[in-house]
Parts: C-alpha cells; structure tokens; sequence
C-alpha cells in the first residue's frame, strides 16, 4: 500500500496489512462518553495548553481506546483512557521539548513520577501532572489485582526511562544502534504498557506460569513491535514536515545502517512491519484454538490492541505538521 502526504515526501510504500489485521475493526459504542469524559478529566488537571493539542490528543484517546477494547465497560475504558492520556501529554509536554532546553529538567520531572509510582506522597508543589499521575494510581489500585498493580507501575516506569532515553539521544541520534532502538520502541510506543492494562480493564489475569510462556511471549512481542513499526511509519512525514528529518526513527535509523535513501528506507520498514503482523497473527491465533478460555481472551485483547495501532496512523494526530 502507497500513501501520498503533503509535506512534499514521495509517494511512500505502507505495510499490506489487508490480509493479517483486515478491517473494518469493532468499536466500543461508548467511543462518545469516553471523548466527553476525557474532556472533563483533562478540564480537572490541565495538562496542555492549547485548544486544538487537547481536542485531538482527546480525540485520538478516545478513539482509540474505544478500538483498543471495544468490549469493555466504562469504567475500565475510562482508566485507560486517562492513563494515555497523561502519558502521551507527558511525553509531548517533558520528553521532546524539555530534552531541546534542558535534559536536567525532564530528570526532576520524572523523579517526582517515580516517587509517586513508589507509593509516596505527592509533592507539596504538585502540579497538574503529579495530581493526575495521584488520581491514576489510586483508581488502578482500586481496579487492579496487587500482581497487576505492580505489574502496570513497571510499566509506567519504563515509559518514563524510554522518553528519559529517547530525550539523551535526541540531539545526537546518529549514535543510536538499531538493537538498541527497537528494544526501548515498545515502551515509547506504550504498547507493553497497554498489552499489561488489558487484563484489568477486562477483568481477568493470566496465571504467571502462562503469561511466561513461549506461546504468550511470541504474539506479545510481535504485537510490540508492530506497533513501534507504524508509529515510526506514521510519524516520520510530520517530523520531517518540522526541519527534523534526521530524527530519533526507524527510518532514520536504517536510511543510516544501510546507506539508503528514504523510500528504500520506508520499504524495509514496510516489510518488516508487515512480518511482524504475520508473526502476531500466527501467535494470536495459535492462542485462541487452545482449550484456555484466558488465552484465547488475551488472544483477542492482542488482536485489538495491533488493530488500534493500524488505526491511530490514519489519525490527524499524525497528518499534521
């Protein structure tokens, strides 16, 4: 599949995707009251400034969460919701802007997460992002298992090291390796931390001798990594659209590794992207004919969640300059 967007890149390949992840995929008929709570949340704890950065981070949200788990009930769609929420709005107000002026200043900001995440109390100078993180962790204790719980604040720790790292390389991402890059990507891309939600926005919990196993592990990454690989494709033009084209991506990264220019690039990002959808497929599938009613549950949690990443790049988020 090729794609034309106007911030004068060439016609670009995207993966086929027609045959492992075909849409048109399920929404959740609560995709209406998820946008309108996510306004009034972030009314409570303004998080961004600008109008239109709130109405289409709301939208985006909203919509895709409404994709991610179109099954579940409001009150699980609602965390999750707020949950990326403040991530995406914490990387987009700390990790790239504050990483331009001052890297210090990101690793205070995420010392006050950490503390939070550790079960501390929040600053006495406590800000909207530290008072929202607060009313998150105590909803997901509330919904969560104490395994889960755990489980998801390591999560969320790992996002705040990955803008931690992606923020130091920002300025000189020509030292970057790609082993390195596509081993931080799913944690950047949020999706480790969205394949954890899952269980507790739908309510169940895989025992650990199974969420341990090949047949767990396999689809789990290639679902990780698909994402990484679309967020990368679908971001890349408007990065370039803003004077940054040699920019933290794993475009740049193979345009670099294999001397090649940047539709030869795209193409082998395509195509991995699309081997990776191939072997989620493979992996969700083998775990939805087992005789496990948990696995096959997870099975179709991990088909939604690689469904809403394919949606999210079609978004304005990613078409605008």
């Amino acid at each position: 599949m090729t794609t034309t967007d106007r911030t004068g890149i060439a016609t670009l390949p995207m993966p086929d995707l027609s045959r492992t992840f075909p849409g048109p995929f399920p929404t959740s008929p609560h995709a209406d009251h998820i946008r309108a709570h996510v306004g009034q949340w972030l009314h409570r704890f303004p998080l961004l400034g600008p109008p239109d950065a709130r109405r289409t981070l709301c939208d985006i949200v909203a919509h895709g969460v409404a994709r991610t788990f179109p099954t579940a009930e409001p009150d699980g769609l609602f965390l999750c919701a707020d949950l990326f929420l403040w991530l995406t709005a914490f990387d987009d107000t700390y990790g790239e802007a504050a990483a331009t002026g001052s890297p210090a200043q990101l690793v205070r900001r995420i010392q006050g997460c950490v503390h939070l995440l550790a079960d501390g109390e929040p600053p006495g100078d406590a800000g909207p992002f530290d008072e929202a993180l607060q009313d998150l962790l105590v909803r997901l204790r509330t919904r969560a298992t104490t395994a889960q719980y755990l489980r998801i604040t390591g999560y969320l720790r790992d996002v705040l090291f990955g803008i931690l790292w992606e923020a130091h390389h920002l300025a000189e991402p020509d030292h970057v390796k790609m082993r390195d890059y596509l081993a931080i990507r799913p944690h950047t891309v949020l999706v480790r931390t969205l394949i954890a939600v899952a269980e507790v926005v739908l309510r169940y919990e895989l025992p650990e001798e199974a969420r341990n196993s090949q047949a767990v592990r396999q689809p789990e990454s290639a679902v990780a990594d698909l994402a990484g690989v679309l967020n990368d494709l679908g971001s890349y033009a408007r990065e370039s659209a803003k004077g940054v084209p040699n920019s933290l991506n794993l475009i740049s990264l193979i345009t670099r590794e294999q001397s090649c220019d940047i539709p030869t690039a795209y193409a082998a990002a395509s195509l991995l992207g699309e081997e990776r959808a191939t072997a989620a497929r493979h992996g969700i599938d083998e775990l939805a004919a087992g005789d496990s009613a948990l696995l096959a549950q997870h099975a179709g949690a991990l088909e939604s969640i690689a469904c809403s990443y394919i949606w999210h790049i079609d978004h304005a988020r990613y078409r605008k300059a």
